[in-house]
């Protein structure tokens, strides 16, 4: 049951899988985990907000990134092996793709409407673009980016 991810490090070379497993819990880093999470998601969507805003063009691909980025992110910093490492990179990357939703539909607006970004942003009925987030190509793709946000977050495979 060896996966090639978890188990490349020469560090573990030679252990058997109790204390591969042991070696890479002691590595976890759940703090710093959230930390990137949120960050990644936070960064992702405004680069989603400003294509859409480049291109006029809401790209849902870019969400599937989104949570790609993000997972691997939490997997980086936070050297997870245990699943809520996997839980945490699926909130977060729900939590980037409904950020990026938000912001790409006032980025949308603001082009429709010719207003600076910002104002469209602070002057907008918050209630109403959130039930913009409804529809069912919005929900494929963030079930899409979820999925990848977890599978990507921990090994979990040791």
């Amino acid at each position: 049951m060896e996966d090639e991810n978890a188990l490349d490090a020469p560090e573990l070379a030679g252990m058997d899988y109790e204390q591969a497993v042991a070696q890479l819990r002691s590595r976890q880093n759940f703090g710093l985990a959230i930390a990137a999470g949120l960050g990644a998601a936070i960064v992702g969507a405004a680069i989603w907000a400003a294509v859409v805003y480049v291109t006029n063009y809401e790209i849902g691909l870019i969400a599937v990134a989104l949570g790609a980025v993000v997972g691997l992110a939490i997997r980086a910093t936070g050297n997870g092996v245990d699943q809520k490492f996997g839980i945490l990179g699926g909130a977060c990357a729900a939590f980037g793709w409904a950020l990026g939703t938000l912001l790409a539909d006032v980025a949308i607006a603001a082009q429709q409407f010719d207003k600076p970004f910002m104002d469209v942003l602070t002057q907008a009925d918050l209630m109403a673009l959130v039930s913009l987030l409804a529809s069912p190509m919005d929900l494929l793709f963030l079930g899409i980016a979820v999925f990848e946000g977890y599978k990507l977050a921990f090994r979990y495979k040791v």
